[in-house]
């Protein structure tokens, strides 16, 4: 953001946090000098963070111009924080993946912004296979094969995009590795992926693997995004 956000002035970032708590209490429509007189803060001050934050898209102006609702950032980040209740159907077939498959069986969830890097979430994850290095899978997308099948969708040069799922061996934990196969919408993007994580062994002829997970993953795929 600005540099009047910079951390040197943690006043001005606590005065936009506020703003932002404000028009989301009053509701969209609120107009500036109901904001300033609200807060007790100087209008200058008031239509300056007011701006600024239109300008980086945690604010919009309503059709009219009178007013203030929240932006689309705000929106996205209250998406990517909440959390995830899938449906139950979803919930029984990757209870039934488990019970069936030796080896970690996790669902994640996708979500394009409009920046280059696509976001990952652990939408479920087995429960007896821990998912190994979480806050590492989420943040490099080239650690796993989870962050692979997302860096995929915009990068046809990638092995992932070529065969229609992710691999990756021996790279987080020798002699253990990960296949995520993508699960889509009706439009044909990217919006989750079902996991195995299991003995590299296991996955280094994949074609066994994807076999065994593909009328599991077809299933989720009409659970999450019904046609």
């Amino acid at each position: 953001m600005s540099d009047q956000f910079a951390g040197r002035q943690p006043k001005a970032v606590l005065s936009a946090l506020v703003l932002l708590e404000e028009v989301a209490a009053c509701g969209p429509g609120v107009t500036a000098r109901e904001i300033s007189r609200n807060l007790g803060m100087p209008k200058a001050t008031t239509y300056r963070l007011l701006n600024l934050l239109v300008q980086q898209e945690y604010l919009v102006r309503t059709p009219d111009l009178s007013g203030f609702a929240l932006g689309s950032k705000v929106t996205r980040l209250a998406g990517l924080a909440a959390p995830t209740t899938l449906p139950d159907g979803a919930l029984t077939i990757l209870t039934q993946l488990r019970d069936r498959t030796r080896g970690g069986i996790h669902l994640t969830g996708y979500h394009r912004t409009d920046t280059a890097r696509p976001r990952v979430r652990i939408l479920d994850a087995d429960p007896d296979y821990p998912i190994e290095h979480p806050n590492l899978v989420v943040t490099d997308l080239a650690a796993s094969a989870i962050g692979r099948l997302a860096l995929a969708e915009t990068d046809r040069n990638t092995e992932a995009h070529r065969r229609g799922y992710a691999l990756q061996l021996d790279e987080l934990r020798p002699g253990n590795g990960c296949l995520a196969l993508p699960i889509r919408d009706r439009t044909g993007t990217l919006i989750a992926g079902l996991t195995l994580s299991a003995a590299s062994a296991r996955l280094r002829d994949p074609r066994a693997a994807v076999e065994s997970l593909r009328a599991g993953r077809d299933r989720l795929e009409r659970e999450l995004a019904p046609r």
